[in-house]
C-alpha cells in the first residue's frame, strides 16, 4: 500500500473518503500538538508522546498514550542543554534538533511518519510548559514533508513489493 500525504490544518471535522484499505487521503488528515498534562480526548486520534523521558505524575491510563515515539526525541545532551539555555537560544536550540532529526533520528522519524500515515488524526504529545517553543514544534516540522512523500518502505506498485 503506498500511501501519499500532505498536510492541510481545517477547522472542519474529517470526513472519510472512500480509500483503499489503511490509506488516508492527505487532505483529510490533522496532525496536532498537545501537552501530556492536558486531558486526553477521543479527538486526538492517535496519540504519540514524543518525549524521551515519561511525563511526571502522568499515568498511563491518563496520558492514553498510543505510541512512545523516544527515538525521535531530542537526545539527552541536547534536552539538558535546552534545560539550561535562555530562552532566547530558542533557535539554536531548535537548529540542533532539526540536525538530529535530519541525522541520528532520520530512521526514527520515518518510521513515526509511517505509522502517523495510517491514521486521519495524530496528535504530538508533549511535556513542555511552552506550547510554541518546545521540540514537539520542530518535529511536526520535520513530520509534514516526510508525510506528503511516498513512503518509502513501498514498492513501485503500491503493496509493498517491487514490480
Amino acid at each position: 500500500m503506498s500511501l501519499r500525504l500532505s498536510f492541510s490544518i481545517r477547522d472542519s471535522q474529517y470526513q472519510p473518503l472512500a480509500r483503499r484499505s489503511g490509506e488516508v487521503f492527505a487532505e483529510q488528515m490533522e496532525l496536532r500538538r498537545k501537552r501530556a498534562y492536558d486531558s486526553a480526548s477521543p479527538d486526538d486520534g492517535f496519540r504519540v508522546l514524543v518525549d524521551r523521558l515519561w511525563p511526571r505524575g502522568v499515568s498511563k491510563g491518563k496520558a492514553a498514550i498510543d505510541l512512545w515515539a523516544k527515538d525521535t526525541a531530542p537526545s539527552p545532551e541536547l534536552r539538558r542543554d535546552w534545560h539550561a539555555a535562555a530562552d532566547a537560544d530558542w533557535h539554536v536550540y531548535a537548529d540542533r534538533y532539526r540536525a538530529q532529526l535530519a541525522d541520528e533520528s532520520a530512521e526514527a522519524l520515518r518510521a513515526l511518519a509511517g505509522e502517523a500515515r495510517r491514521h486521519p488524526v495524530v496528535t504530538l504529545v508533549y511535556a513542555a510548559h511552552d506550547p510554541e517553543r518546545n521540540h514537539a514544534v520542530v518535529l511536526e516540522e520535520a513530520l509534514r514533508p516526510l508525510l506528503s512523500a511516498p513512503d518509502e518502505t513501498e514498492g513501485p506498485r503500491g503493496d509493498g513489493r517491487a514490480e
